[in-house]
């Protein structure tokens, strides 16, 4: 009899585990069933099991416990480990419930929505809501778990009255990390930026994969991330490429000859865009824009859904028109000119010498070389150091 009584609170544990496994089961069919519309709900309801099935064991095991064990000398601590159990795994289902909400929600405005703008606004405040409840949840958690504690609950009051001065301390101390936190926040609902813009900072375009509370995750094209305090786009000038709306503007530019068919290229840009399903049939014009420097600029502006589509759209096009003048009309490709002028055309007027005072014209213009009255103007240039050289062409010369 006494080994049946000893061991009857482990067994009404083990039986409240299993009852918890159970009834969890069950409630997780319910959700999949509520939730049946969502995509993929199998996955989005997997991440509420471990956490559900934790609070339930731990209460079944508590109320299992105090039915049978209430009087034994070890419930007391079993008892308070427990609940601080309960407390942790409580926490833990209620951010898994928030994950739960912001994946539902999110997917069933994106089945049900095509103004991809209001979804991004969307994604990024619920994003920010969510990381803002679990550090609330979080926080509370802490706070529950310490004031479980009867120490800790007598310096309450001690810690209340003094909160004005931890504050200001505190406040000096994560002043930076605050100010960030505040921007992140005044990003999210001043709509200055949200997930999946197409932004320009730092000299680089990217995407805004992540917003946090503290920082932004920009998502260059060649796949780098550029992480980015929230305080830089609260006091920084950037680009925002689709703050209005999701759709761009793009140009091909195109150099070409002079003999160019404009409206052949018309033509051929109207079937490539007809065919294209990248092409939001927004836009698509040619123009020459440049016409100097014996070239004519041809600049094809096309539009697009966002900023991936218009990129493969742009080089599509670039690619096309690019073959179409090659195959079709290689007169008009790009080519510098020279024209060559006839050498008698060229050729300089000679202008005659004038007689000298003898009325003798001079066979030769040079100054220092070519006749005695040059070689002897050279002498007189030479310096010091050349007498050697100056009589020895005195004698040549007489």
């Amino acid at each position: 009899m006494d080994f049946l009584e000893a061991i009857t609170p482990f067994l009404a544990a083990a039986a409240a585990v299993l009852a918890a496994v159970v009834l969890g089961w069950v409630l997780r069919r319910l959700a999949a069933r509520a939730l049946r519309k969502v995509p993929q709900v199998h996955e989005v309801t997997r991440k509420a099991r471990g956490p559900l099935q934790a609070v339930l064991a731990v209460l079944g095991i508590r109320i299992a416990l105090g039915a049978t064990a209430r009087d034994a000398a070890w419930f007391p601590p079993v008892d308070y480990v427990l609940v601080l159990a309960l407390i942790v795994s409580l926490a833990w289902l209620l951010v898994a419930v928030l994950s739960i909400v912001e994946t539902v929600v999110l997917r069933h405005y994106e089945s049900s929505s095509r103004d991809n703008r209001r979804a991004r606004r969307l994604k990024t405040q619920i994003m920010l809501a969510r990381r803002v409840a679990v550090a609330v949840v979080i926080t509370l958690a802490l706070a529950s778990v310490l004031l479980t504690i009867d120490e800790v609950r007598a310096l309450g009051a001690g810690i209340l009255a003094s909160a004005g001065l931890i504050s200001i301390v505190a406040g000096l101390a994560v002043q930076s990390s605050l100010s960030n936190v505040f921007a992140g926040v005044q990003l999210a609902f001043t709509d200055a930026i949200r997930v999946d813009d197409v932004v320009l900072v730092e000299g680089e375009m990217g995407t805004i994969e992540e917003i946090t509370m503290t920082y932004v995750v920009v998502q260059s094209w060649d796949e780098r991330r550029l992480i980015l305090p929230s305080t830089y786009f609260t006091s920084t000038p950037f680009e925002n490429w689709t703050r209005r709306r999701s759709e761009l503007l793009g140009t091909v530019e195109l150099d070409l000859d002079w003999r160019v068919p404009i409206e052949s290229m018309r033509i051929r840009l109207r079937e490539i865009l007809d065919a294209s399903e990248l092409w939001d049939s927004r836009t698509g014009t040619l123009q020459i824009t440049k016409a100097t420097d014996g070239m004519v600029r041809a600049r094809i502006l096309v539009s697009a859904a966002d900023s991936g589509a218009l990129w493969d759209l742009q080089c599509l096009v670039r690619e096309q028109m690019v073959g179409f003048i090659q195959s079709r009309f290689p007169e008009a490709l790009p080519r510098q000119r020279w024209e060559a002028v006839p050498l008698s055309s060229a050729a300089p007027a000679v202008i005659p010498a004038e007689n000298d005072d003898a009325g003798h014209q001079p066979r030769d213009g040079r100054l220092f070389t070519g006749s005695p009255e040059a070689e002897r103007r050279g002498a007189d240039f030479r310096g010091p150091g050349d007498d050697a050289l100056n009589e020895r062409e005195s004698r040549t010369v007489s």
